[in-house]
């Protein structure tokens, strides 16, 4: 199983990047996605961004897993 989540791009140098959520930042290979600027949201999978998104559909998948953490948290 692979996963993907999205974060906002930060800082970009060229074909690199640093992508935030929720005050953690990862560093990032943008070679996938040339077009993506500061400010805009990238789905990242193992360290590439794959996919420039849609700040509303970020927002919504973030929150779902949101959603997960907290259910995960009751049942522990």
């Amino acid at each position: 199983m692979c996963l993907a989540i999205p974060m906002k791009l930060v800082e970009k140098t060229a074909y690199q990047g640093i992508a935030e959520l929720d005050g953690v930042r990862r560093d990032i290979n943008l070679t996938l996605v040339p077009e993506a600027r500061v400010g805009n949201y990238v789905i990242i999978h193992a360290g590439c961004a794959i996919e420039v998104l849609d700040e509303s559909e970020a927002q919504k998948t973030i929150a779902l897993f949101r959603e997960l953490e907290d259910k995960s948290n009751l049942s522990a």
